[in-house]
Parts: C-alpha cells; structure tokens; sequence
C-alpha cells in the first residue's frame, strides 16, 4: 500500500468512525438479508420450528412462499377459507423439500371465513376437509390440523367444549393418523368466548399436541397460565396476533420489538405472522434468535401509549351479552381489524356479511352500555359505527 492508498483507506475509516451507528447499522442490514437464527421444539412432537413462522393467510403469490424458505421459514401456517392460500402453497410445493418444511392448516371448508366445520359435523365430513386441502396443496400429508377458532363460534362453555372433543371430529383424526394423512393434533383461539378455560381444557386433556392462542403484549394476563401448564405438560405453543392490532405506528422496528417480546417466554415455541410481502421478511426476521432489549420495551409502551384506546383486546370478552341488541362485539371488532390494519378489506366484508346480527343496531342506539364495560376505556360504541360503515357496503 503507497502513501496516498494508506491516507486514502484512512478518510475512509474516519469518516465510517464519525457516521451515526443507527446509519452503520442500516448499511449492515442492506448488505446482508435477514434469515431465520433459532429453532425451537413444538412442545413434545419432535418438529423444530423457526422461531418466526409464515403465516399465509395473504401470501400474494407462490414465489413469496420460496423465498421465505431460502430465508429458514420452515412452518407455515394455511386453512382452507383463507383465500388462495393453500392453492398458493400448492403451485410452491414441486420447489419444495416436503420433509424440510412444515404445514398447519384448519378442519374447515373453503368458502368465506369463517367455515370451521361447526359441532354436528360428521366424521367424513373431516376426512373430506384433509383430503381437498391435500389435494390444493399437492402434498401427502399435513404435520399440523387444527380445531380452528374455539370460542368463537358459541359463546356457551360446554356446547363450544363439545366441538373441542367431538368424538366425530377425534375419530376422523385417529384415522387420518394412521392413513399418515396427518401427524399431530391442534387447536387454535382468538375468542371472544371462554379462551383461556377451552384451551387450558385442551391442554390437560392429552389430546392436543399443540395449542395456537392469541398473544402479545396487551393481552389479558390470564393466558399465561395456559401457556405455562402448556409448557409444563409438553404440548407445543405457536404464538398468533402478535402485533396487539398490527396499527400502522410509524415505528420501523415495532414488528421486532413485538416479536422479541414474545419469544422471551421459554414456554413459546415460535410465533405466525402473516406475510404479504418480500418486505415483510426484511422487517421482521431480524427479531429471530435475538434478545428482547429495553429499547424494545421503551417501543412497546409508546405503541401502547398511541393505541390503547383503539385497539379491542378480542379475548378478554368484558363486553359479551351486555347489548341489548345482541350484537358480537367483539367479533364485529375483531373484522373491523382484519378491515383497517390488516389489509384484508374483502375478506373482512364477506365474513362481516355473514354475521347474523352486525352492528346496524348501533347507529341509532341511544344507550350504549358497551361503553361502560370496557376495561381498557374503549369507545365501543364509536367503534362499532365505524365498524358497520366500513365493512358494508351500504350502511
């Protein structure tokens, strides 16, 4: 090296010394893609997933599912009623490894959500739901089938417990288990309805291999004691709705900071968000095998600061039968999400249709004691108009 290459080589040094770190950061980042750091074991089933996992509720395009694989996505989470998903899936699976990746999806059909397969369904009727899904996802087997949504569909403890074990819905999966057709049982809740007692049922029953509950930092507390006896009992924990409402906050590493703060619980296996673009794997698999900080804390609290009082904790359930015009307010809520955060305007409409009582009542109701129930301090009300307006196209 000659005189001018060494003061040259030493600007250069002088001036990456004096650049913000955030900037010395940002360059690192932009030359090297993120990919997947940690796999953990789904409680006692041997699989070990990636610690961010593919939800692909709305996975544009096959090509977007291949490139989270090249990133170590290696679960991926599907159901039949979520739109082109497990067809998506299926154009992807000739590139695929079968045995490097693995595959949730729900016991429902395809038509708009949500088709979970209701109590009084018979055991073909199972049987046939496995069988059309590997038929779109061009595959032999699925790892995961889910009982999707308990507590949703009933707001009665034991008629929605009966779903949980329909002796129709166990003996279609012992058959399909042994055809190799499926290999572990599941189920899944966002409630509104008896979340925390259905799954903690499910857990101690010995029947479920897995549980996928809703869990994120401004989530009721009571969870963690399911999650917990869980762990203790070796049945795997796959975090779901881990952005508390995914708002757009403005904060660019809110997703990682919100990711962090659910992996640190030992008893969370790994967590499903939903992918729509490259970008998102860019955003947020920075967050897998690293350690929750203060700064994601000090995130955290200003996320929560901007929308506690817009975003409906939909499993603490404070609200359910109090309006007189029986309306599901946390259902109608919990669309009215899907709709404003989480780009999903069609598909939060047809279900919205499909509701046997919206919020229409609310646009006229002079005394809304939904807003007194709230403990969060929610304006329910508003946010039930809202929700009506949006989400028809005629209000």
């Amino acid at each position: 090296m000659n005189r001018r290459e060494f003061l040259g080589a030493g600007a250069v040094l002088t001036v990456a010394s004096m650049m913000p770190l955030d900037l010395q950061a940002k360059d690192d980042k932009d030359n090297t893609k993120p990919v997947i750091k940690a796999y953990k074991e789904i409680g006692k089933t041997g699989i070990k997933m990636s610690d961010i996992s593919f939800g692909a509720g709305r996975a544009p395009a096959a090509s977007l599912i291949l490139r989270a694989i090249d990133a170590g996505i290696n679960y991926f989470d599907t159901a039949p009623d979520y739109g082109a998903s497990e067809k998506n899936i299926g154009e992807a699976m000739p590139r695929i490894k079968r045995d490097k990746i693995y595959i949730a999806t729900k016991f429902c059909t395809p038509n708009p959500y949500p088709s979970h397969l209701p109590l009084g369904s018979k055991r073909a009727d199972f049987i046939s739901s496995v069988e059309q899904s590997l038929s779109r996802m061009k595959t032999d087997y699925i790892d995961f089938i889910f009982v999707h949504a308990i507590g949703e569909m009933n707001r009665d403890y034991e008629k929605e417990k009966k779903r949980l074990f329909d002796p129709e819905m166990l003996s279609a999966f012992e058959k399909l288990k042994k055809d190799g057709k499926v290999r572990f049982l599941a189920v899944s809740s966002h409630g509104p309805n008896n979340t925390e007692q259905l799954l903690m049922d499910a857990v101690k029953s010995g029947k479920y291999d897995m549980i996928m509950p809703s869990f994120n930092f401004m989530k009721f507390p009571k969870m963690m004691d399911v999650i917990k006896e869980a762990y203790k009992n070796k049945v795997g924990v796959v975090a779901m709705k881990t952005l508390a409402g995914a708002k757009d906050s403005g904060i660019s590493d809110y997703p990682q900071a919100a990711f962090r703060w659910v992996l640190k619980h030992e008893e969370v296996s790994g967590l499903v968000v939903s992918f729509r673009t490259t970008a998102d794997l860019e955003n947020y698999l920075p967050a897998s095998g690293t350690k929750y900080s203060k700064r994601d804390e000090h995130i955290l609290k200003t996320y929560a600061k901007m929308f506690s009082k817009d975003y409906c904790r939909t499993g603490c359930n404070d609200c359910s039968g109090v309006c007189k015009n029986g309306v599901d307010i946390a259902t109608v809520l919990r669309y009215r999400m899907y709709f404003k955060d989480y780009s999903m305007e069609k598909e939060s409409m047809k279900s919205y249709a499909s509701l046997d009582n919206n919020a229409s009542s609310c646009l006229t109701c002079e005394e809304p004691t939904c807003n007194r129930v709230c403990p969060y301090g929610l304006p329910i009300k508003d946010l039930l108009v809202d929700a009506h307006t949006s989400l028809t196209f005629f209000a």
